[in-house]
C-alpha cells in the first residue's frame, strides 16, 4: 500500500492510512459490522424508532453499546507497538471475551434490576463482573496508555482498602465480590454518567464530525483560513490558529488536531521564517484550545452538561467568549512576534481564493450554523448531529461519484466506530474512578477537605484546583481530568461561592493546558516530532507563548459576566476590558507595541504588564489603573516619537 495519499484521496484510503496494516481482511469486516450495528442501534434508540419493536431499557442499551464498541477498541488498538501491524490472538479472544460478557449483561437486565445482582449475586455473574473489570482496564491502557491505567487500577480497587485509608481518604470498605459487582453493575462506574454521555447525546457528534472530516470539510477550513489570513504579517502562524480552532471544535482531539493540521501548517510556517520550535508551539497552542471552542468542543463538554444536569446548549454558550479569547490571544501574539521580528505572509498568488472558497465549501459552513441554530433553537441536543449529518454525507456521495458513491458511507461508519470505541475503552475505565469515589463516599469528603484547607480563602482554593488539574491532567486525558475533578473540586467551588458554570470551565481550562506545559507536554511533543524540533524546547516555548492563557481561566471565575451570566451592559465591560487586558499583557509579552509599531522599552513592558494584570480584575478601581497604566505608556510614545515617523504616518 502506498504512504502517499492526497486529500482528494476515498475517504477509506485515508481510513487505511491512520489503521494502517492493521485492520484488514476478516478484522476489518468485523470492526465494520461492529460499527454498522451499534450506529444503528444508537440511531434507534434516540429516535424511539422501536424498529421491529426493539428499544432495551436504558441499562441493556448501555451494556449494548459497551459489548459493541469495546471490541472495536480491541482490534483497532494494538497491545503493544509489535503489534501495530495485525491483529493478534489474544486480540481475538478480548473482543469476543468482551462482547459475550456485556450482551449477556444487556440479557439480564432484569435480574440486575429487581433481583439486586449490584449488591450480591450468583458466583458465575460475579466472575464476569470481574472479567468486565480487566476488560475496561485493558481497554483504558490501550486507548490511553499506561499512566491513566495506573490511575484506573488504583481506583478500580480502592473500595477494598477504603475503610484502611487515613483522613479524608477514609470511606466505605467492601468484599472482592461487592466491589467487582458494583463497578460492573452499579449505575455509577463501568455504566456511569461517561458512559451514558457517549450512548445518549455524545455519538452523534461523534458521526458529524466523522461526516465533515471524510466530506472535505478539513480541507475546506484550512483553505478559508488560507484564504483569510494567509497573506497578512505572519500569516502561516495565523492560518495555523484558524484551521486549528475550526478543526478542533469539532474533533476535541488535541493530538489529532496537531498532527492533522500541523502536518500542513509547520512545515509552511518554517518556510517562511519561523524557527521549526516556534511553529510546533504555535500549532500545539492553537490545537490545545479545540476541547474549548464551540460547537462541539469535544466529548468533555458533554460530560459536563450531564454532571451539571443543563442542556449541552448552555455549556456551548457560556465556553464561547473564553474560546474567543483563547485564539485572539494567539493571534495578538503571533501577530506581535512577525511584527518583531519582520515576518511576512504567504504571496497571494499561492493562497487560495476566498470566493473561489466559499463558492465549493458553503455546506460545509452552512451545516454548522445549522447545527449551530438546532441546539440553541430546538431542544433536540441528541438528534440535531444526525439530521446535519445526513446532508453531509449526501453532499460527499455526490462529490465521489466517479470513484464510488458508498465510499463516504464507508469511511464515515468505519472512522465513526473507531472513534466511538477509543472512547468507550477510554471511559469506561474512567467510569471506575468516579464510581469508586461515589460508593465509597470519599468524594464528598475531599470536597469538604479542601475548603477546610483553604481556610475559606476561594482565592487560595483556586489556585489549589489549578494547581489540582493541571496535575492531575499531565496523567489522564482532559475528560478524564475533568471528570475526576468535576466530582472533588466542583463542590467545592461552588460552596466558595463561584459560579457553578464558571467552576466546571476553570477545571476544564486547566486540564486542557496541561497540553501544553512540560514535563509532559503531550501536544507540544506531537508538534515537535513534525516540526523535527527538541520536544523539550518546543514545550517551554509554547508555555511563554501561552503564558496569558494561563490567565484566562482565573479571568472568567471571577468575573462570570466572561461567560455570559449577567446583564447586557457588564457583559459588554467585562469583554471590552478582557480584550484591552490581552492587548497590554501580549505587548509586554513579546515586547512590541502596536499602536507605536515598535519594540516595547523595558519600562513600558512592566507598566503594560501590571496594568493588564489590573484589568483582569473585576473592580472599577483596577480597570481605572489599567487605563492610566495605558495612557502612561502611550502618550510617552507619542511624545518621544521621531517627527520623521509621524510625518510618514500622517502621510500614510
Amino acid at each position: 500500500m502506498s504512504s502517499e495519499i492526497s486529500p482528494e484521496a476515498p475517504a477509506l484510503a485515508r481510513f487505511w492510512r491512520v489503521q494502517g496494516q492493521r485492520i484488514s481482511g476478516i478484522a476489518w469486516f468485523v470492526v465494520f459490522g461492529l460499527s454498522l450495528v451499534g450506529l444503528a442501534i444508537i440511531t434507534n434508540q434516540v429516535f424511539n424508532l422501536q424498529v421491529l419493536g426493539f428499544r432495551p431499557i436504558s441499562t441493556g442499551y448501555y451494556y449494548i453499546v459497551l459489548g459493541l464498541f469495546l471490541p472495536v477498541a480491541f482490534l483497532c488498538t494494538p497491545a503493544r507497538p509489535a503489534d501495530r501491524a495485525s491483529v493478534r490472538w489474544y486480540d481475538w479472544i478480548l473482543a469476543a471475551g468482551a462482547f459475550g460478557t456485556c450482551l449477556y449483561f444487556a440479557n439480564h437486565t432484569n435480574e440486575i434490576l429487581y433481583s439486586g445482582w449490584e449488591f450480591e449475586a450468583p458466583l458465575p455473574v460475579i466472575g464476569l463482573a470481574t472479567l468486565l473489570v480487566l476488560f475496561s482496564l485493558e481497554a483504558v491502557r490501550r486507548c490511553a496508555g499506561f499512566p491513566l491505567f495506573v490511575i484506573c487500577a488504583v481506583f478500580a480497587v480502592f473500595p477494598l482498602f477504603a475503610g484502611s485509608m487515613p483522613g479524608f481518604l477514609w470511606g466505605v470498605q467492601m468484599s472482592f465480590s461487592e466491589t467487582m459487582l458494583s463497578h460492573s453493575l452499579g449505575v455509577e462506574s463501568i455504566i456511569g454518567i461517561p458512559i451514558r454521555v457517549i450512548a445518549d447525546l455524545l455519538i452523534g457528534f461523534i458521526v458529524f464530525g466523522v461526516a465533515l472530516t471524510v466530506s472535505g470539510g478539513g480541507v475546506f477550513f484550512m483553505d478559508f483560513a488560507s484564504a483569510l489570513m494567509g497573506h497578512s504579517r505572519g500569516g502561516p502562524a495565523k492560518v495555523a490558529i484558524l484551521s486549528s480552532g475550526f478543526f478542533g471544535s469539532l474533533s476535541g482531539s488535541v493530538i489529532s488536531n496537531v498532527i492533522s493540521t500541523g502536518s500542513m501548517t509547520i512545515p509552511t510556517m518554517k518556510r517562511c521564517g519561523y524557527p521549526a520550535s516556534y511553529a510546533a508551539a504555535v500549532e500545539a497552542c492553537a490545537s490545545t484550545g479545540g476541547a474549548l471552542m464551540p460547537p462541539v468542543m469535544g466529548s468533555v463538554a458533554f460530560v459536563m452538561a450531564s454532571f451539571m444536569n443543563v442542556p449541552y446548549a448552555d455549556i456551548m454558550v457560556a465556553a464561547t467568549v473564553p474560546a474567543l479569547l483563547f485564539y485572539l490571544v494567539l493571534l495578538i501574539q503571533t501577530d506581535f512576534y512577525a511584527a518583531r521580528n519582520g515576518l511576512k505572509g504567504l504571496p497571494k498568488d499561492q493562497l487560495p481564493k476566498l470566493w473561489l472558497v466559499l463558492r465549493s465549501g458553503w455546506i460545509y459552513l452552512l451545516s454548522l450554523a445549522a447545527l449551530v441554530w438546532l441546539l440553541l433553537a430546538t431542544n433536540a441536543e441528541a438528534k440535531a448531529p444526525f439530521y446535519i449529518t445526513v446532508l453531509l454525507v449526501i453532499a460527499a456521495m455526490i462529490r465521489e461519484r466517479k470513484s464510488g458513491i458508498l465510499t463516504p458511507v464507508v469511511g464515515v461508519i468505519m472512522e465513526a466506530g473507531a472513534t466511538i470505541g477509543m472512547l468507550v475503552g477510554v471511559l469506561a475505565g474512567v467510569g471506575m474512578v468516579v464510581g469508586a469515589l461515589a460508593i465509597t463516599g470519599v468524594g464528598n469528603a475531599f470536597s469538604r477537605e479542601l475548603v477546610q484547607y483553604a481556610g475559606g480563602n476561594p482565592y487560595l482554593l483556586l489556585l489549589f484546583g489549578a494547581l489540582t488539574s493541571f496535575i492531575l491532567g499531565m496523567g489522564m486525558t482532559v475528560s478524564a481530568c475533568y471528570i475526576f475533578l468535576a466530582v472533588v473540586l466542583a463542590p467545592a467551588l461552588v460552596d466558595a461561592g463561584f459560579s457553578q458554570m464558571a467552576s466546571h470551565l476553570f477545571i476544564l481550562y486547566w486540564a486542557m493546558l496541561s497540553y501544553i506545559t512540560p514535563p509532559v507536554a503531550m501536544a507540544a511533543v506531537a508538534a515537535a516530532s513534525i516540526a523535527q524540533a527538541p520536544a523539550m524546547k518546543t514545550g517551554l516555548t509554547a508555555m511563554r507563548l501561552g503564558a496569558i492563557l494561563f490567565v484566562l481561566p482565573f479571568l472568567f471565575v471571577l468575573n462570570p459576566s466572561l461567560i455570559l451570566e449577567g446583564d447586557v451592559p457588564h457583559i459588554m465591560l467585562a469583554v471590552s476590558t478582557a480584550i484591552l487586558s490581552i492587548l497590554m499583557l501580549a505587548a509586554a509579552s513579546e515586547r512590541w507595541i502596536y499602536l507605536l509599531a515598535r519594540r516595547a522599552k523595558g519600562w513600558e513592558a512592566a507598566v503594560l504588564l501590571v496594568g493588564g494584570l489590573c484589568l483582569l480584575i473585576p473592580e472599577r478601581i483596577t480597570d481605572l489603573l489599567g487605563l492610566v497604566a495605558l495612557a502612561i505608556v502611550m502618550g510617552a510614545g507619542y511624545v518621544t516619537r521621531p517627527r520623521a515617523a509621524l510625518s510618514k504616518e500622517a502621510t500614510e
